[in-house]
């Protein structure tokens, strides 16, 4: 880990009366970037690839507002374009890219530019604490969230999770401290973002058709690192992220913070018995430990969730939070829906929600939890193999029901590392799969078993999202609950 003096440019200001920016994409993230933009008096133009009904619903309200839109056209960069701002999911390889870099043009994401208006308008700029990883991001900066707010500070959950960081900088509301989720994407197209401290909480093949290469997918995760004032925290278990610490460039004086599901060692948190505990902002860090909280604090107590809480609590120890509101935010956090969520017992099984495991990294952390277990899995593998996650778990396994488009991949590892494992192939990808695989999984299971929705796939092959795919996955078990009872 490189040191070096850092200097804050959140009272710096950009010249943008006038400024040709051209916003690459609607959406979630271009349409507000186009709007803030133009109110600094801008001259924006936004391209963007598709032509469908809702671009045009969106491009005849910005056109209303003054803000120039081309539809259906992503990869050329208009004329006189001074920079480029992007939605984070424009992939780096599009032409659009490799003109403004011919042209010398900076391409920028919205986080990079809500990073760049921090402090405008004479407010003072809230610290940014940082969260990124392939699985664990939103739970981790929710539960951040809840134990800086049990410190009675002003703060938010922004970012990735689904709140525009713009808003949060621009609003009418100024917090003392911003909880950010951050994504592969969204780090590649923000080189000036300096956290006061960030955590890294796993690394794990994902997103490589975009990326290109897992090397390039890390070194993305890794630039969170980059210019931390106070800590970069990192998984113990996970020798990749503390690689990512090493590599980074940070100011003087930053720490580097572990976490682990063992007893921990100087600077680092961890677990002693039932408790999470601290040996990294104690004041003899050497023979000293600070209780933080109970295992049970935590809902639920799985391991991978543990893990979430203790970099949680790392970051808020590194802002100063005292042990106490760890242990009351902690307590007083729940998990959003579709992720390892208890929906109901029906005759003696447990089903287990868990549709936000979209790879196989999530979905080995979420087979660890319950045992013995009959899985439900499959959809689209994103270029993902199975064979380790399938090893790993196999000895778990009461039976498997498999759906989606790639579901062969996965019963082709079964096969191969767990072939005394009973598999149920259904050969359909419409949404009435998920009725019949909970209804398969059923006859499988025995008392005491969990059925577990970990897909390890993403859904778009079936479902819009995972939400809805979780969704369907909870009502036909209430379906399946209603009928044992009838």
């Amino acid at each position: 880990m490189g040191s070096r003096q850092v200097s804050d440019d959140s009272s710096r200001t950009e010249d943008w009366p006038g400024r040709r920016v051209t916003v690459a994409g609607l959406g979630v993230s271009g349409v507000p970037a186009a709007r803030v933009l133009h109110g600094l008096g801008a001259h924006v133009t936004v391209v963007n690839d598709g032509d469908d009904e809702r671009a045009r619903a969106q491009a005849a309200e910005l056109t209303a507002e003054g803000i120039a839109v081309r539809l259906g056209d992503g990869d050329t960069l208009p004329e006189g374009t001074e920079l480029v701002v992007t939605a984070p999911g424009w992939r780096p390889d599009k032409p659009l890219f490799a003109a403004a870099e011919a042209a010398g043009v900076p391409v920028w994401g919205d986080v990079e530019l809500a990073w760049r208006l921090r402090g405008h308008g004479g407010r003072t700029p809230a610290p940014w604490l940082a969260v990124t990883g392939t699985n664990g991001k939103t739970t981790t900066v929710r539960m951040l969230a809840s134990i800086l707010e049990a410190a009675g500070l002003r703060t938010a959950a922004v970012g990735n999770i689904g709140v525009s960081l713009l808003d949060a900088v621009l609003g009418d509301e100024e917090y003392d401290v911003l909880a950010v989720e951050l994504s592969s994407y969204q780090l590649h197209w923000a080189p000036s973002l300096r956290a006061h401290s960030a955590a890294v909480l796993n690394l794990a093949p994902d997103h490589l058709d975009w990326h290109g290469s897992m090397e390039a997918y890390a070194a993305d995760k890794g630039r969170v690192y980059e210019g931390n004032t106070v800590a970069c925290v990192y998984n113990a278990a996970d020798k990749a992220t503390e690689d990512l610490v090493r590599e980074a460039d940070v100011e003087e004086g930053c720490r580097a913070i572990g976490f682990t599901l063992g007893t921990p060692g100087p600077s680092q948190l961890g677990v002693v018995d039932d408790l999470l505990v601290d040996r990294a902002f104690v004041p003899n860090r050497q023979k000293q430990a600070q209780e933080l909280a109970q295992v049970s604090d935590v809902q639920p107590p799985a391991p991978h969730n543990i893990a979430n809480a203790l970099a949680a609590a790392a970051l808020a120890r590194a802002f100063g939070v005292e042990p106490g509101a760890v242990r009351d935010g902690l307590r007083a956090f729940r998990p959003e829906p579709h992720r390892i969520a208890f929906v109901e017992e029906v005759a003696g099984v447990s089903y287990v929600n868990d549709s936000k495991a979209t790879n196989t990294h999530a979905a080995e952390a979420s087979l660890a939890a319950y045992d013995p277990i009959v899985w439900i899995a499959g959809g689209l593998a994103k270029g993902a193999t199975f064979d380790e996650l399938v090893r790993k778990s196999a000895a778990r396994l009461r039976g498997v029901v498999l759906m989606g488009a790639d579901r062969a991949l996965i019963r082709e590892a079964l096969a191969r590392h767990a072939p005394e494992v009973p598999v149920v192939d259904l050969d359909r990808t419409d949404t009435g799969a998920m009725p019949a695989a909970v209804r398969e999984a059923a006859a499988l299971a025995r008392p005491g078993d969990t059925v577990l929705l970990a897909p390890a796939c993403a859904s778009m092959d079936m479902f819009v999202n995972y939400t809805k795919r979780g969704e369907a996955f909870a009502d036909a078990v209430r379906t399946l609950a209603a009928e044992r009872d009838a």
